[in-house]
């Protein structure tokens, strides 16, 4: 199966503007094509996950990855799907969350000399005078269309600003740009993109002729792969210090039974006669479907030893008899001790299974909190720093929330 029939059966490509050329150009190794990456954050989340994983497939497969993060559309923000304004970033924070990017980026794809770039679309967009731009830029843009355009129907009610309002010229303008420069015959993204996308195509063509090559495609679910990763807690995030390994892994065990194959062939690089007869699974075997999309993608961002200690830490809470050293940790500080002891509610704020002690009472009240499996009903139930040292004492909140608590 070649790439493009691959991309096809795992359910990643919706609307394309040429399916014959792009056909042709991906399954020869003859597209060098990008996909924008908004730094608004100093890490790369859950929602991400699609695009990373298409672009290693397509590099994989001989063609070239752009990676197009947005220090200069950045300044602005993206509005779509956005009910607001964002909140404005200083440059030295854009900055920042763009060279975190790059680290992330380089476990999915290889960067180098003919391989995948990171281009920063603040090179052209933080200088550019703005009267030669509207002149040069702006006047291929008909105001009427873009009103009509997806991206800007929400906010319409709301009241849509002029700073927005450009940045569909400017996500138009970056791909002009990494054509010119970098030689980029294709963009990739999310259906909520298109309007955008389409942009940037006609620009071409309306500047650079007919016979440009501008190609672009949608990807199925990245409206879908958006909301992946949000949480009670929050998003789920690429970054080991704001996500652990082990919460990755059991995000991804979690998933609903009517997902779980369906992220398998998007998301991991199982072979797809491997995906059909999982397709067939039922009942239990879905858990075991689970397992396999949890270990497969946090190997790939987390690496194996990783993955292999958070599936062991999952075994040893919900299955028992494995060692229970990689169960998520959480040191208590000795201040937070009150003559040698602490209560429960103590021990659920400072491990970070709940905010605030009002939280904890209700988890507790609710029948929601277990010490070593013994449900506690009492909130002045308390623990001295010796019995929480001398053995394994693990906190449960919920169903799926666990904590091993050690002292400092």
């Amino acid at each position: 199966m070649e790439i493009f029939e691959e991309l096809q059966a795992r359910g990643l490509l919706a609307q394309l503007t040429d399916e014959a050329e792009i056909r042709e150009l991906v399954n020869n190794g003859k597209a060098t094509f990008y996909i924008g990456f908004d730094p608004t954050a100093d890490s790369l989340h859950v929602g991400h996950f699609m695009a990373l994983c298409l672009m290693k497939r397509l590099q994989l497969a001989g063609n070239r990855p752009i990676a197009l993060v947005g220090g200069g559309t950045g300044m602005i923000g993206d509005p779509s799907g956005k009910s607001d304004l964002r909140t404005m970033m200083t440059t030295e924070t854009i900055d920042h969350n763009c060279e975190c990017f790059k680290q992330q980026m380089s476990r999915f794809i290889e960067f180098g000399d003919g391989k995948a770039m990171m281009i920063n679309n603040a090179d052209w967009l933080r200088d550019l005078n703005y009267i030669d731009f509207i002149r040069d830029i702006g006047v291929c843009f008909s105001v009427n269309n873009m009103l009509r355009a997806e991206c800007y129907k929400q906010r319409m009610e709301k009241g849509l600003s002029f700073l927005e309002f450009n940045y569909m010229i400017m996500q138009s303008y970056d791909f002009l740009m990494l054509y010119q420069k970098y030689g980029c015959n294709m963009q990739f993204g999310g259906d909520d993109q298109w309007s955008n996308m389409l942009g940037g195509t006609e620009l071409i063509r309306k500047k650079l002729g007919k016979d440009a090559y501008a190609m672009t495609i949608t990807l199925l679910l990245n409206s879908e792969g958006k909301k992946m990763g949000k949480t009670e807690k929050g998003a789920v995030w690429l970054d080991p210090d704001k996500t652990s390994p082990y919460d990755f892994y059991q995000y991804w065990r979690n998933v609903g039974d009517s997902d779980v194959i369906k992220c398998i062939k998007m998301l991991t690089f199982l072979p797809m006669e491997q995906i059909a007869d999982m397709e067939k699974w039922q009942g239990e075997d879905l858990n075991k479907a689970k397992k396999i999309l949890a270990h497969e993608l946090t190997k790939l961002v987390h690496g194996k030893e990783e993955a292999d200690k958070a599936e062991e830490a999952a075994t040893a809470l919900f299955s028992g008899g494995a060692d229970s050293a990689n169960i998520p940790q959480a040191r208590i500080a000795d201040d937070k001790f009150t003559d040698g002891s602490i209560d429960i509610m103590g021990i659920l704020v400072a491990s970070g299974l709940v905010t605030s002690r009002s939280e904890a009472r209700r988890a507790i009240e609710q029948g929601g909190v277990s010490v070593n499996d013994e449900k506690i009903t009492d909130i002045s139930a308390s623990y001295s720093k010796d019995m929480i040292a001398s053995a394994d004492f693990i906190v449960k909140k919920g169903k799926k929330n666990f904590k091993r608590i050690t002292v400092d």
